[in-house]
């Protein structure tokens, strides 16, 4: 009689709890997978890009990783993103990608704002934090940014009014700051720090602050506050430990991000990815666009680490948590270990020597 009675109370139960589920709007990653081998497409890019991204091959065929890459060649000069690969991040709905060549001036758009925009991935994040046995002028950072990423400065929206006159469009979205806040909720992160410039720019950053606010009311166990983006700036580089998450407009985003790199240990160790409500592209945290210099390159010497750690973020997102946490752990156990190490970390190593380096620590 206890069962019978039980079983109708454990299916209500059941359901509710699926109800509940079902109605909240997780964004952080927004597709999961189901255990089952997935295939993701693997953009080598410019410069380091593919030695980099070679990495993440040999790393992942070591730990036999039910991920499968779809390798397309693109690079920053094109004057469009191929078709293909387009229709490949749809299908896959994950990419992962190596440093694309940004052109400067002339007209020519990015390849990176156009991938975005085209994918809707509307949510950068940058997780900067200290690596064990990496020395830092701080301790206990560990930051995590999240930037509005198709809209504002870096969307392209500009145009020339009249000759030398040029003017750049800037919006605001709130689904960014439901971004930032979901994400603390769901990774127990205690609090949220949006950074603007509302003193000057009253509407647009002004929208921004509102729709903060707004969001915030609904997540009354994690704290909000606010920070003008030059403040912003110097209280990163004195005191870092201060922060937690921190949400931004477009182009405070992109300098805050590498800021907070620079100070938890450097552009080439901090993992990242862009988000959108389907697909998701992993890549170098900050200074993503950077593709290296020719001597790195000619040398073999690029730090593979930041885009191991943002297939590390992949796998998690694939819903292949103990591929991620195997591939983290021996990664920081080679940074803390410290006898293979690129130039930017202080060593001599080359990109292939830290490779197997890590692919020894798997074991």
């Amino acid at each position: 009689m206890a069962t019978r009675r039980s079983t109708p109370l454990l299916k209500q139960l059941l359901t509710s709890r699926h109800n509940l589920t079902s109605t909240r709007s997780v964004t952080y990653m927004p597709r999961p997978g189901d255990g089952t081998p997935r295939n993701v497409t693997l953009i080598p890019g410019d410069g380091i890009g593919p030695l980099v991204t070679g990495a993440v091959e040999q790393v992942m065929e070591a730990m036999h990783a039910p991920v499968y890459f779809e390798k397309f060649e693109v690079h920053g000069n094109m004057k469009t993103m191929p078709t293909e690969v387009i229709e490949s991040i749809k299908k896959n709905k994950v990419c992962l990608k190596g440093g694309l060549a940004t052109p400067m001036g002339g007209g020519v758009s990015s390849l990176n704002v156009q991938l975005r925009k085209e994918l809707d991935l509307y949510a950068s994040l940058v997780n900067c934090f200290n690596l064990p046995g990496l020395p830092t002028r701080h301790d206990n950072v560990d930051i995590v940014v999240i930037r509005e990423n198709t809209e504002g400065e870096y969307a392209g929206l500009e145009h020339e009014v009249v000759p030398g006159v040029v003017e750049s469009l800037k919006f605001c979205s709130e689904r960014i700051a439901k971004y930032a806040f979901e994400y603390a909720y769901l990774n127990n992160r205690k609090k949220v720090t949006a950074v603007h410039k509302a003193n000057i720019m009253k509407l647009a950053d002004g929208l921004f602050l509102e729709s903060c606010r707004e969001v915030a009311t609904k997540y009354p166990g994690i704290k909000y506050n606010e920070i003008i983006v030059d403040n912003c700036c110097m209280q990163l580089v004195s005191k870092p430990e201060q922060f937690d998450v921190m949400v931004t407009p477009n182009l405070y985003g992109n300098l805050v991000a590498n800021t907070a790199a620079g100070i938890a240990g450097g552009t080439g160790v901090m993992p990242g990815g862009n988000v959108g409500a389907d697909h998701a592209v992993f890549e170098q945290g900050a200074s993503a666009g950077n593709v290296g210099k020719d001597k790195v390159v000619k040398e073999k010497k690029a730090n593979p680490v930041a885009l191991l750690l943002s297939s590390a973020m992949m796998l998690r997102h694939l819903q292949f948590p103990v591929f991620a946490e195997r591939l983290e752990s021996a990664v920081k156990r080679v940074i803390l270990e410290g006898k293979y190490r690129t130039k930017d970390l202080g060593g001599t190593s080359t990109t292939q020597e830290v490779v197997d380096a890590v692919i020894d620590a798997l074991q």
